[in-house]
């Protein structure tokens, strides 16, 4: 759980002059005390409530659903309570900070909806989450049923049968999309009137509000245009790479390519096609994922790898209650859990926990880094008031973790751990190592903006609800030029097959994360006396410097603007792309060259293009899962009113 702090000063200072108008306390000393009472008392009903959504993410069951259910119903009513006391006092006189604490009170998200449509609106996004964390993909008599993690992950990472990557596509939207399409327009409605009780338009509305900036799509999408170039160029060269293994029967050198065939279940992420796109395939390779194989790497020695990156600066170490209590593998005693790996801060100071199901390889490698990432920003603010504890924008917190696994996934860096024999210093290895991250990095770019434009342009009425799956795919292929390997229709529901839809989590922060952690890579490596290097080379590992510098920046939490933060560690108070250009610059510039003597199609000009039917003509696979009918009979029957 990413632990984000829903903040909008600025709607609170308008409200709180609207109550300065008819008369309120505007003695701070008693606002002081009311704070600290709350921060008390907050911390107790927070971690009693993050108790119970642990329990059900790590056991679903119809009673641990229920349970979090009715505790949330509890906290909704406690951050009624704040609010109301927050608004009786006239903060004109008062000081920033307590101006700054009162302001983020009145603007309590979900809480604001009357107890039913809460309820409801719990019922209808756990609805959402469990049938995603329990969907199954089996046969067509109902056998070999494969789970996400790792089945589906696994066949999406090593397969090249088209057939196979098609089955398995297909049939995870079958099993967890077309379902929760009338939960999703549900969602919605709820979600839009929680917004206007917290004085916004709409639920895209509120969720920009928590960046504190005048334009945020306007802002995303200037950075996006600057970095497009890269990914169209990026995305020439991989389509080539995929002609040669699947030919123009599936693959148009003029068009997108299809959704299945690039290495992950949401083609959000490129890496697992290394092998098929390395630039010198007779240079070393940087996937360090047979090593940890051969070296019987485990989940636990994993992160404690990760534990010793962030010591090795100066930063806080995991705390014992992280290693007792975090689910850091799948279990094998036969519970379901919700997989997604998540962070989670329990708000009482000591709890800190993650939960993965951690599969040995390069990729989960580097999600642990991630996810330690927002434990070590949550160690860092713990001190600030509990409505501090966030990261100065959602992105700060999406980008801790990758800014240090930008020197984590370093030849040098590797070799140091022990997890690669040697570094080749030329031209041509850099080049593979560029690609490998770029495979990552660059291909998420218009995922990871797209998926927030989509989902603002239901909240705000623009897409209709009858073309929700059409406009889901006319931005896929619009920004990520890819294309669905067999015709999608309305009756199917293919956005929910990503976690962060039927989960309720906004998305843009990871787009703007993915900007800004190279601009904190920038500063944390002069930090580090590293400027002699390209800024692709730099691995801050066991800089004391590097790590005050970074510290300083998280300590602060949400307690000051996010360009404040943004100021203290590299010296500008705006994003910029600047940074991750200047990283790939070597590999743009080889893949300019690259697509120029092959004469690549920059784009996908015939936009409309969709591949041959796959060779059966369809899927093999069905949805099977008891389980799911079981928790949807129990929704049908709690939730009667919506269905």
């Amino acid at each position: 759980m990413a632990s984000s702090k829903l903040l909008c000063l600025i709607l609170g200072l308008v409200y709180l002059n609207v109550v300065n108008a008819v008369g309120s306390n505007t003695n701070e000393t008693e606002a002081i005390q009311f704070l600290n009472d709350y921060n008390i008392k907050g911390m107790e009903e927070s971690y009693i409530t993050t108790e119970y959504a642990w329990t059900y993410n790590t056991n679903i069951t119809d009673f641990n659903q229920q349970a979090m259910i009715n505790r949330n119903l509890v906290q909704a009513a406690f951050n009624q309570e704040a609010r109301a006391n927050a608004s009786e006092f006239d903060s004109t006189n008062f000081s920033p900070d307590t101006i700054r604490q009162l302001g983020v009170l009145l603007y309590i998200g979900d809480s604001a909806l009357p107890n039913d449509k809460y309820e409801e609106l719990n019922g209808v996004t756990a609805s959402m989450e469990t049938r995603y964390a329990t969907g199954k993909v089996c046969d067509e008599e109902g056998k070999n049923c494969q789970s996400l993690e790792p089945d589906l992950t696994r066949t999406m990472a090593t397969s090249r049968d088209y057939l196979e990557l098609f089955n398995a596509w297909d049939g995870w939207r079958a099993a967890v999309g077309a379902p929760a399409r009338e939960d999703y327009i549900r969602y919605i409605v709820l979600k839009n009137e929680a917004a206007v009780a917290n004085d916004q338009t709409d639920c895209g509305a509120w969720w920009r509000s928590w960046y504190e900036v005048d334009d945020l799509p306007g802002d995303v999408q200037k950075l996006f245009a600057q970095l497009e170039p890269l990914y169209k160029n990026l995305h020439a060269y991989v389509r080539r790479k995929l002609y040669n293994v699947y030919g123009e029967k599936y693959i148009n050198l003029r068009g997108p390519i299809p959704a299945h065939l690039l290495g992950n279940m949401w083609a959000q992420s490129w890496s697992n096609l290394q092998d098929l796109t390395q630039p010198f395939p007779d240079k070393p390779s940087v996937d360090i994922t047979p090593v940890l194989v051969e070296k019987k790497y485990d989940a636990l020695r994993m992160f404690q790898t990760s534990d010793e990156f962030f010591t090795s600066l100066g930063l806080i170490a995991m705390p014992q209650p992280f290693w007792d209590k975090s689910m850091i593998e799948k279990p094998t005693d036969g519970r379901e859990v919700v997989c997604h790996a998540s962070a989670w801060d329990f708000s009482n100071q000591i709890d800190f926990r993650i939960k993965q199901c951690t599969d040995i390889t390069m990729d989960d490698f580097i999600t642990i880094h991630h996810e330690m990432g927002h434990i070590e920003y949550d160690l860092q603010y713990k001190n600030q008031p509990l409505v501090f504890r966030g990261g100065a924008n959602p992105g700060f917190h999406e980008a801790v973790g990758d800014v240090l696994a930008l020197s984590v996934a370093t030849p040098k860096h590797l070799k140091a751990v022990g997890l690669l024999d040697e570094v080749v210093d030329d031209l041509e290895a850099d080049l593979n190592f560029l690609m490998s991250m770029a495979l990552d990095k660059i291909a998420f770019l218009p995922f990871g903006y797209l998926m927030d434009e989509y989902r603002w342009s239901l909240f705000d009425g623009s897409t209709p609800h009858d073309k929700m799956n059409e406009k889901w795919w006319e931005l896929r292929t619009k920004y990520q030029g890819i294309t669905p390997p067999v015709k999608r229709t309305e009756a199917d529901f293919d956005p929910a097959a990503k976690y962060h839809i039927p989960a309720d989590v906004p998305y843009i922060r990871y787009f703007v994360s993915f900007v800004i952690q190279f601009q904190f890579h920038e500063a944390l490596c002069k930090a580090a006396n590293q400027t002699d290097e390209p800024l692709y080379k730099c691995d801050i590992y066991q800089s004391k410097e590097a790590g005050l510098l970074l510290s300083n920046m998280l300590s602060l939490g949400s307690s000051k603007p996010w360009p404040e933060a943004m100021e203290q560690i590299t010296g500008q108070r705006e994003m910029d792309a600047g940074p991750l250009v200047e990283y790939f610059k070597p590999l743009t510039d080889w893949l300019i060259e690259q697509n120029t003597q092959n004469n690549e199609e920059l784009g996908w000009p015939e936009s409309t293009w969709m591949p041959d039917a796959p060779p059966s003509g369809g899927s093999t696979m069905v949805f099977c899962n008891t389980l799911l009918i079981a928790v949807m009979s129990l929704v049908t029957f709690l939730f009667v009113t919506k269905l």
